[in-house]
């Protein structure tokens, strides 16, 4: 790996994140596009310098992204969203129950990763 990586803490997931990427996260609430986040939960920093490992955090290190977007789950193709068809029409009029779930998440652009 070239340039800087951290190890950071979203939600209740680790990712490894470098400078200048994009990354797929679960929703944070609030937050719109172009909105700035800093996350402080840094479990590992490391690049040319060497790497520090925290116990459990690194100290002073934090990494600073941008909200690139926000949306749902992907649509497999269905026609339904990506949700199951749960109970078939029986007659006109009827309806059609879907079961299923799109996960909701937020995608982030790593501006800066300092510490």
């Amino acid at each position: 790996m070239a340039g800087r990586y951290a190890v950071i803490v979203a939600g209740a997931s680790q990712h490894q994140v470098m400078e200048g990427e994009k990354l797929k996260i679960d929703l944070i609430a609030g937050k719109k596009k172009g909105d700035k986040l800093t996350f402080d939960k840094v479990l590992l920093l490391g690049g040319e310098g060497g790497t520090k490992v925290g116990q459990p955090h690194v100290s002073g290190a934090k990494v600073e992204a941008t909200v690139f977007d926000n949306g749902k789950g992907d649509d497999e193709g269905t026609g339904f969203k990506g949700q199951k068809l749960w109970a078939l029409k029986r007659r006109p009029g009827d309806y059609v129950k879907h079961k299923g779930h799109r996960q909701r998440y937020t995608i982030v652009s790593i501006d800066k990763i300092s510490g």
